[in-house]
């Protein structure tokens, strides 16, 4: 407002002197605005940038980007990667068309998903198998529905119905399958991760819409103190100008702003006069300064090597400078069950077989607890025993504040803290000698335990994959409850190895000392 008043006739000074720091401030959130959007443009490009293999005829796959893969492409994904859009799984590397999908990107869930292919397209199993591949599918208009699909399938002269549980989104990833074929249904905006992405909200933090009030009662000021001085101008104006010398224009016949016949011209003028020169009582380029602040905070983030995750080997990024005050400003937390709030890790740490314990680990809320308790103690200053006042003196002994001898305290809680040392194996925390090392074949129940231990081994739907380095298997299953049940049975001398349509084998290596028994 200052800057187009000063372009005015009764401005103070140049409009050069309003516009050029106006400009200034508002180029440098304009250039912060344009670099943080520009880095996310790039970052979805990188995406789109990302290579498939793609069917390009007579068995023959070849990489194309994602941008330029087209509905009724046959895809090649392979373990780890992601889906470049909607597909129809056709074949899986395992015989039955079985593949585990992790939709952590569509809705938050870290267990797998199972997705099957249709029987018929189960001879799918390599590249040439689609040479002479063709079929048509007819279904739904693309929509936003993450858990619903409608359509059906004609291949080989022959219809068949299509479920969700045939269906790979867009976005989701490819774990503990080695490869799945799959023919591209929606590809780009009308894919259903795309349908149900909304326009991000522009949002402010506290200190930004506190700086706003604050301005606004700055501005309201402003305006008061510029109507005052106008009023009382147009006031002298009327009254007292064609006595005092140093207020009469030079010719007063061509100059209307100053006429005594018309004091509400002249106290307008005034008041556009007044608003620019006390215009600079609005701190505008306070915002400059936050800006820069909020950038300057945002690489700090960016370098903290404290927030840098060793497993996953990430960094934190931020991808927008907005809201850094609001960091750890938690205000509620809605959540549907623990694992939305935890790091979603199971750990084998007890267990109870025919009414008998055992584990004699600590969990991590008993931990909690003991060492909140000590901390509980050692707040405590003062005690009172028989009668007398005692207090803690400097080297953790208790000593009568009238001068009486000291009495030692033995703290009775423990806490297993920094000389705990992580357990080796994910999954698996138990400690007990009695069913380690194949000991639980001299406990009373052997029957029952060795029962227990083949359903902990049996009663899953995980897949096994061996692990060359070290000979053994590892379980990555549809939920952690099932990898650490799977886990603990291979400790136990049960260990899951091999699974067909319609069986399960297990090794045993303590049921029969001595062999190692495959069943």
């Amino acid at each position: 407002m200052a800057a187009g008043l000063s372009l005015t006739a009764v401005a103070p000074f140049s409009p050069v002197s309003m516009i050029a720091p106006l400009a200034f401030v508002v180029g440098i959130s304009m250039l912060k605005e344009a670099l943080e959007d520009w880095h996310r443009f790039a970052q979805d490009m990188k995406v789109n940038s990302r290579k498939a293999s793609v069917h390009k005829g007579d068995g023959v796959f070849g990489y194309k980007p994602w941008q330029k893969i087209q509905v009724g492409d046959v895809v090649k994904v392979e373990k780890d990667q992601f889906f470049p859009a909607d597909l129809l799984l056709l074949s899986a590397s395992y015989d039955d068309g079985v593949s585990y999908v992790e939709t952590m990107n569509l809705d938050g869930e870290t267990n797998l998903k199972v997705k099957r292919s249709l029987e018929v397209t189960l001879p799918l199993e390599d590249d040439e198998a689609f040479k002479n591949f063709t079929g048509i599918i007819k279904c739904e208009d693309p929509n936003p529905s993450l858990y619903t699909f409608i359509g059906n399938f004609e291949y080989e002269r022959q219809v068949y119905p299509l479920d969700p549980s045939q269906i790979l989104l867009r976005d989701s990833k490819l774990r503990n399958t080695a490869y799945v074929y799959g023919v591209v249904i929606f590809t780009g905006f009308d894919s259903k991760v795309m349908q149900n992405s909304t326009k991000s909200p522009s949002k402010r933090s506290k200190i930004e819409k506190k700086m706003d009030k604050i301005i606004y009662i700055l501005l309201s000021l402003l305006l008061l103190i510029s109507s005052i001085s106008s009023i009382g101008f147009a006031v002298k104006i009327k009254l007292q100008m064609p006595d005092w010398w140093y207020m009469q224009p030079r010719n007063p016949d061509n100059d209307s702003l100053y006429n005594p016949d018309q004091p509400s011209k002249s106290g307008l003028a005034h008041l556009v006069t007044a608003l620019i020169l006390y215009g600079y009582l609005i701190p505008i380029s306070l915002y400059v300064s936050i800006e820069i602040v909020k950038v300057f905070q945002a690489r700090f983030i960016n370098q903290d090597i404290q927030m840098y995750d060793e497993e996953s080997g990430n960094t934190a990024q931020a991808r927008t400078s907005n809201l850094n005050e609001e960091l750890g400003q938690v205000d509620t937390i809605l959540s549907d069950k623990t694992g939305t709030l935890t790091c979603n890790q199971m750990d084998f740490l007890k267990c109870s077989i025919a009414g008998t314990a055992y584990g004699v680990r600590s969990s991590e809320v008993e931990l909690a607890a003991a060492k909140q308790m000590a901390m509980d103690l050692e707040e405590q200053d003062t005690q009172i025993t028989n009668g007398s006042r005692y207090r803690k003196s400097a080297h953790n002994s208790w000593e009568d504040s009238r001068g009486g001898p000291e009495i030692e305290l033995e703290s009775v809680i423990t806490s297993k803290g920094e000389n705990d040392q992580k357990p080796a194996i994910k999954g698996f925390s138990f400690e007990d000698n009695k069913l380690m090392n194949g000991n639980w074949l001299k406990e009373p129940n052997t029957e029952v335990i060795l029962l227990f231990f083949r359903i902990l081994a049996i009663c899953q739907t995980a897949v096994p994959e061996l692990n060359e380095e070290t000979g053994m298997f590892t379980y990555e299953a549809e939920s952690p409850d099932e990898a650490a049940f799977l886990a603990a049975a291979r400790e136990f001398g049960f260990e899951f190895c091999k699974r067909t349509q319609s069986s399960v084998f297990i090794r045993e290596k303590y049921a029969h000392p001595g062999q190692l028994i495959e069943r």
